[in-house]
């Protein structure tokens, strides 16, 4: 294991698991319509990939890409759109997959932009949500959750930490002197 790692939080195997869980969920919940499950980059691409294979009915994919941390490891507060989706999205079933729900800003906007664009729905699939104190958060429904996790920064299956760690198969818990002494 890397030296950056404090700790394995969730095993590849639990989160293989818990991704069968959810799609057989969203299989079932949508069954008869075709939604449209948008990524959001890059985050989500590792937890997207595995999930939509394991989806039985069809579906359609798109991505957006979003920024609010940069290299830091917390929210900057300033949330931008630097890639948007490639097709309209009025009258469909939106299902956004995002790899971890922490301050809620970022979806809280995506919501809010993709709801004037007027869908028929839109839900939310998040791996992880990152549990904080009521005052913290902003209020996001998750109909699709994976793992609540305590307030940790986490790197793996497909979350970093200035772009790397991405591509380990578990979720870990980053040691702060990865980044205390940048």
């Amino acid at each position: 294991m890397d030296c950056n790692i404090k700790r394995m939080l969730i095993s590849e195997e639990a989160i293989r698991s818990r991704i069968d869980e959810l799609a057989t969920e969203i299989a079932r919940d949508y069954k008869g319509r075709k939604p449209l499950l948008i990524g959001i980059l890059k985050g989500s691409v590792v937890f997207m990939a595995d999930l939509i294979r394991k989806i039985d009915i069809p579906i359609e994919i798109d991505f957006m890409s979003v920024s609010s941390y940069g290299n830091d490891t917390s929210s900057s507060g300033v949330v931008r759109i630097l890639k948007d989706l490639d097709s309209p999205i009025t009258g469909r079933d939106v299902l956004i997959i995002e790899d971890i729900l922490d301050s809620g800003l970022t979806l809280g906007y995506l919501t809010r932009v993709l709801g004037e664009r007027q869908p028929k729905s839109i839900k939310i699939c998040s791996l992880l949500y990152k549990m904080r104190s009521a005052d913290e958060q902003l209020p996001i429904d998750i109909s699709y959750l994976g793992f609540a996790i305590e307030n940790e920064f986490v790197i793996g299956y497909g979350l970093d930490y200035a772009g790397f760690y991405r591509n380990l198969p578990f979720i870990g818990i980053l040691d702060e002197k990865a980044y205390s002494n940048e």
